[in-house]
């Protein structure tokens, strides 16, 4: 390992929790693609909360679409946003340039969600 080389930046995850039978969900899939693909330096992922119910522990999800933003193992950002790519490049800008603070329970989410995220993307 050559300690001289530059530090690679920590990568940005941007989970949705959402559930198949939700409208709003389904119809928010195809914006969450259009992200992906706008903004490759982020690591997008669609959770069917319902699929992955272990992962999501005591976190319980009452607005749908909820994001998870994180920078590398560190949660920034957990709450609904409206369904709006435009909303969503504004949350991640906002969260690039001064952080933010979640409440603890959304580091112990995203570390149930690791093995889920690491497996693939939007």
């Amino acid at each position: 390992m050559n300690d001289d080389a530059p530090e690679r930046p920590a990568a940005w995850h941007v989970v949705c929790l959402c559930a198949a039978w939700c409208g709003v969900c389904r119809d928010w899939l195809p914006v969450l693609r259009q992200a992906a693909a706008a903004h490759p330096q982020w690591q997008v992922a669609w959770i069917d909360v319902e699929d992955h119910d272990e992962a999501m522990g005591d976190v319980d999800v009452e607005t749908f679409p909820t994001m998870l933003v994180a920078r590398g193992d560190e949660p920034l950002f957990l709450g609904p946003i409206p369904p709006s790519a435009v909303q969503l490049e504004r949350l991640v800008e906002r969260l690039q340039a001064s952080g933010g603070a979640v409440p603890g329970e959304a580091r112990d989410l995203l570390q149930r969600l690791k093995p889920v995220l690491d497996a693939g993307r939007v």
